[in-house]
């Protein structure tokens, strides 16, 4: 302790999260590393140019990390027609044609993030749209991007009628007659979607840096982009992280998950290889690649071992979509993790779920134990058996915790196609925790909130923050405490982003990636764990927020 320390933030609980979960009271930053953690013995570092922040009690964590998110089309979606926090549909009409009243040279009016719940069976029609934009195409993905609610004039223009057959991994849905009704389910949403202009080139540069933040208000320090390359309505954010990193402007640490485009092959790879070696710059690379193996429970889209029930309680003919044959999954994952690429599943059904560890267990079987730390995302629905091959395969889990509560879209739209039996196996962080898998924990913001706070709040309580009193706990033996969940956003996704080595905790020369609180989560009921608030965040010993900032 003989060189003064650059920061030095003190008096208030210090939580670790090490493997002891042990707290200090007062950790010293020098050359953008922490220098020390501990008690009084730090203040030793303050010297004359220390700059000293007093937690006054408040307390102090690492820096949060996000394993699954889309931050530039989270950002774009912001500066667009923005429907995401409201599910009145009188008020998502009133936002459009306001949009597009104020907006009468946009050639599309195009935004998103509605919700399912808000509307009969989870699709809305185009009819709704062109009574208030009949002259301009409309294309508004909803909240899960799973899906676009689309007028007649957007439909015209993709040459979408009666006669146009449903794509392979994707659903028009219809009338009695066959006519397009407005809404696109997944490969269909393309059909519209490419049509639409791509925005400026600035303006994505501009959605991403709204977006970064934004996460680092909500104490987000490091995120694992989920999808990096062209999908659906989605542009390629790698020029932007790019532009960013050329202006000096990227201020988190970002792991890019390359897309796996599903009508392709094998043949892809070298190209994914060419684009890891390109993209690997500063506090930006991509050394994962993002398989979409399947789609969401609310639209039967996500692949189940068994069908969905009808609304009569029967077993339909629909079981989901694989969108990779399990085949080929096994054989594409093999030949990546021999590459050294991690793999990230999006995997939300059973049958998903199952395929998804089906070839992470090929790939070690052929190439041995390799430090690839793949992992799943969503984890909606698991089968028992396949709880404890997560930590056999060392496959990690990563968690949206923020769905795992009862809302009008679980309650409506997915437990009465579950049944009971399949109902009871949702979100099964517990049952994972208690298998010995590595959490990790992400938002998959704009589908939900981005705040950290807010997805643990439900972690531990299984009830969503500001739910009508008297809601249920959604299966409340999968509850997590609160050192598990805090753990997950931090040093779970920072072994997911291969960045447990200089983040993740708080320790002696680890980055000084660190976040202060309004209060000590820890210290109250976990009821109000939701009303945490992020003071200040900060990067290498560098402050990127302070509340008032964003």
């Amino acid at each position: 302790m003989s060189h003064t320390a650059d920061l030095v933030l003190t008096g208030g609980p210090v939580h670790t999260v090490d493997p002891a979960r042990s707290t200090a009271t007062a950790v010293a930053v020098r050359d953008g590393r922490i220098a020390a953690v501990g008690h009084d013995e730090v203040h030793e570092l303050i010297g004359p140019r220390t700059e000293v922040v007093d937690l006054a009690g408040k307390s102090l964590l690492p820096g949060f990390q996000d394993a699954h998110v889309h931050p530039q089309g989270a950002g774009l979606e912001l500066g667009l027609c923005h429907l995401a926090d409201t599910v009145d549909p009188a008020e998502y009409l009133r936002r459009i044609k306001a949009y597009a009243d104020r907006h009468p040279d946009a050639g599309w009016i195009t935004g998103g993030g509605w919700s399912l719940e808000a509307f009969p069976g989870g699709a809305p029609t185009a009819a709704a749209l062109d009574a208030i934009v009949p002259d301009r195409p409309v294309f508004l993905p909803n909240r899960d991007h799973h899906g676009a609610w689309v007028n007649s004039r957007a439909l015209e223009r993709a040459g979408i009628d009666a006669r146009t057959p449903d794509p392979a991994d994707g659903r028009i849905e219809r009338d009695a007659d066959g006519n397009p009704t407005g809404m696109l389910q997944e490969g269909a949403v393309h059909l519209v979607g490419r049509l639409v202009p791509d925005p400026t080139p600035e303006d994505q540069l501009t959605a991403l840096l709204r977006a970064q933040a934004v996460l680092h208000s909500y104490g987000v320090t490091a995120w694992q982009d989920a999808i990096v390359g062209a999908y659906a309505n989605m542009t390629d954010p790698a020029p932007s992280y790019l532009a960013a990193l050329d202006r000096g402007l990227l201020t988190a640490r970002v792991v890019g998950a390359l897309w796996w485009d599903r009508e392709r092959g094998a043949e892809q790879i070298p190209e994914l290889i060419a684009r890891r070696a390109e993209l690997d710059r500063g506090r930006f690379r991509a050394g994962t690649v993002k398989v979409m193996q399947d789609g969401i429970a609310e639209n039967h889209t996500a692949a189940m071992l068994d069908p969905y029930l009808t609304n009569c309680g029967c077993a339909s003919d629909n079981s989901g979509i694989s969108f990779v044959a399990p085949d080929e999954l096994r054989k594409y994952v093999t030949e990546l993790d021999a590459s050294g690429f991690q793999v990230h599943f999006h995997a939300l059904g059973d049958r998903a779920v199952r395929e998804a560890l089906d070839a992470v267990e090929a790939a070690r079987t052929a190439n041995g134990r390799r430090d690839t730390r793949h992992h799943l995302a969503h984890l909606q629905v698991v089968h028992p058996h396949d709880i404890p091959r997560f930590r056999a395969l060392g496959a990690s889990a990563n968690l949206q915790m923020l769905w795992a509560a009862h809302e009008p879209q679980m309650d409506e739209l997915t437990l009465p196609f579950l049944g009971d039996e399949r109902g009871a196996r949702q979100y099964p962080f517990g049952d994972l925790l208690r298998a010995g898998a590595t959490l990790a924990a992400g938002s998959d913001w704009p589908v939900s909130s981005p705040d950290p706070f807010q997805a643990i709040h439900v972690a531990v309580n299984r009830v969503a923050p500001n739910a009508p009193e008297g809601t249920p706990e959604f299966l409340p033996g999968q509850r997590l405490d609160l050192g598990t969940a805090i753990a997950a956003y931090t040093a779970g996704s920072a072994w997911v982003n291969h960045l447990d080595d200089i983040s993740g905790s708080i320790a002696v020369g680890k980055s000084a990636d660190l976040v202060v609180l309004d209060r000590d989560p820890f210290a109250g009921p976990r009821e109000e764990i939701a009303a945490t608030r992020v003071v200040q965040t900060f990067v290498e010993g560098q402050r990127v927020h302070a509340a008032g900032d964003a």
